[in-house]
C-alpha cells in the first residue's frame, strides 16, 4: 500500500542492483516517492539521455551519492514506479505504473503460479531495470514471499541458489538455456519467443512494461485480465496496466483496453498465439509474412544456431525477407537455397527468405529480446 503523501511525489532514480537495490526501492517507497529503476551498466552518455527524457529529481548511484538533478517533473501520488522502455523503435519512454497496479499484477501472478510464502522462495537474477526482473522483487514485496536477488545472471550461481532453497525464478530463453530447470519448482519465461521442447515446470509468460509484466500465462490470462483480437492486433485490460507515460499521455481507451501493437489470434478456448509485432510484418509481393513464424522454422535447422527475420525494401516485391544467421559451424555456413527449401516445407514459399546475412552474433536487449532496429540493414 502506497503511503499518504503531503505534496506531489518526486521521481527518484535508483542505479543499483542486488539486494542494495531493495532497500533502497523501500526506503523510497516509505517515503511517498517514485520509483526509477535504472540500470548501473549504462555508459554516462545514455544515462544522461535518460535522466533528461524522464526527468526526475534525484540520482542515488550505485555507491549511494545522491546527485540532485536540475531539470525534473514530480508524479502523481499513488505512483510506484516509472519504467524506461524502448518498446520496438529504440527511442525510451517511461512508463508510470501505480502501487494498486503492482500490487494486482502480484496477486493475479502469484494466484496463478500458487505461490505460497511459507514454502516458496523466488530468485531474482535479471536486471531490475526492467519489468521482467523487477516484477520477481514487487510480487515478492507484495505477497511477503522470501527474496533473494543477484547482482545479475551467472549460470552456477543461479543453479546453487536453488539448491539452497529457491523455488521460483524468472528467467529469458538465453539464461534457461544455461541452467537445469528441474533444480526450480517453477521457472517463469518471457523476453522473447519460446524455444521447443520446454520442461512441463517452464511457464511461457506474454506482457510488457506497460502491462506490469506477464499478464498471459501459457497462452491464457490471469484473473482479472481480459484479451481481445481488433482487426488482427492484441488488445489487453486489467488493473494492472499502466496508468499512462511519464510525458502525460494515456495509451488506453475510454474503457481501458489497451492496444498492444502486436498480432495474435485467440482459438476457441481464448488460448492467445503471439505472431509478433505488427510493424515487424513483412509485405512481400502482396503476402503477410510474420517473422517470428520464419524464424521458428529456421531455428529448427541444425546448422542454423540463432537466427533473426526482418524485411528489407525490395524495387520489385515491396519487400523482401531477409535472415541474418548465426551458424552453428561458422566453418561451414548454411546456404540460402538449402534454408529456403526448409523454410518451404513448412510454411507458403513466398515467406522463404530471399536473402541470407551471415553474422557472429544476433543484436540483442538486457533481456534477450532481439533488437530489431540493431539488425544490418541489408
Amino acid at each position: 500500500m502506497a503511503p499518504t503523501v503531503v505534496g506531489m511525489p518526486r521521481l527518484v532514480a535508483l542505479a543499483a542492483s542486488g539486494p542494495s537495490f531493495v532497500a533502497r526501492l523501500r526506503q523510497t517507497w516509505d517515503t511517498g516517492d517514485t520509483v526509477l529503476p535504472v540500470d548501473p551498466r549504462l555508459p554516462a552518455p545514455a544515462l544522461e539521455r535518460l535522466l533528461a527524457g524522464l526527468a526526475p529529481a534525484v540520482l542515488v548511484d550505485v555507491d549511494g551519492a545522491t546527485r540532485i538533478l536540475a531539470s525534473s517533473r514530480p508524479t502523481e501520488p499513488g505512483d510506484a514506479l516509472v519504467l524506461s522502455t524502448s518498446g520496438s523503435t529504440g527511442e525510451p519512454k517511461g512508463v508510470v505504473l501505480t502501487h494498486d497496479a503492482v500490487a494486482a499484477s502480484a496477486r493475479a501472478t502469484s494466484a496463478h503460479l500458487g505461490v505460497d510464502p511459507h514454502a516458496d522462495r523466488w530468485l531474482a537474477c535479471l536486471p531490475l531495470s526492467h519489468v521482467g526482473g523487477l516484477s520477481v522483487v514487487t510480487r515478492a514485496l507484495a505477497t511477503g514471499t522470501p527474496l533473494v536477488v543477484h547482482d545479475g545472471f551467472d549460470a552456477a550461481a543461479v543453479e546453487e541458489e536453488a539448491r539452497r532453497g529457491a523455488t521460483l525464478v524468472s528467467l529469458v530463453a538465453t539464461a534457461l538455456r544455461r541452467i537445469e530447470p528441474s533444480l526450480f519448482r517453477t521457472v517463469v519465461l518471457g523476453g522473447s519467443a519460446p524455444p521447443a521442447g520446454l520442461p512441463d515446470n517452464v511457464v511461457t509468460t506474454y506482457g510488457m512494461t506497460e502491462t506490469g509484466s506477464g499478464v498471459v500465462y501459457d497462452g491464457l490470462p490471469l484473473n482479472d485480465v481480459e484479451v481481445r483480437i481488433v482487426d488482427g492486433e492484441i488488445h489487453l485490460r486489467g488493473p494492472m496496466l499502466l496508468r499512462c507515460y511519464r510525458d502525460g499521455h494515456d495509451p488506453k481507451t475510454d474503457d481501458g483496453w489497451f492496444a498492444t501493437g502486436d498480432g495474435g489470434s485467440l482459438d476457441a478456448d481464448g488460448r492467445l498465439t503471439v505472431m509478433g509485432r505488427r510493424g515487424d510484418m513483412i509485405i512481400s509481393g502482396g503476402e503477410n509474412v510474420w517473422p517470428h513464424a520464419v524464424e521458428e522454422v529456421l531455428a529448427s535447422h541444425p546448422d542454423v544456431a540463432e537466427v533473426a527475420v526482418a524485411g528489407r525494401p525490395d524495387p520489385e516485391w515491396g519487400q523482401r525477407v531477409v535472415a541474418f544467421v548465426v551458424p552453428a559451424d561458422p566453418s561451414f555456413p548454411p546456404a540460402l537455397a538449402v534454408l529456403r527449401a526448409f523454410v518451404a516445407e513448412y510454411l507458403p514459399v513466398y515467406a522463404a527468405p530471399s536473402r541470407l546475412t551471415l553474422v557472429d552474433a544476433l543484436p540483442r536487449t538486457p533481456l534477450g529480446k532481439v533488437a530489431r532496429h540493431r539488425l544490418p540493414d541489408q
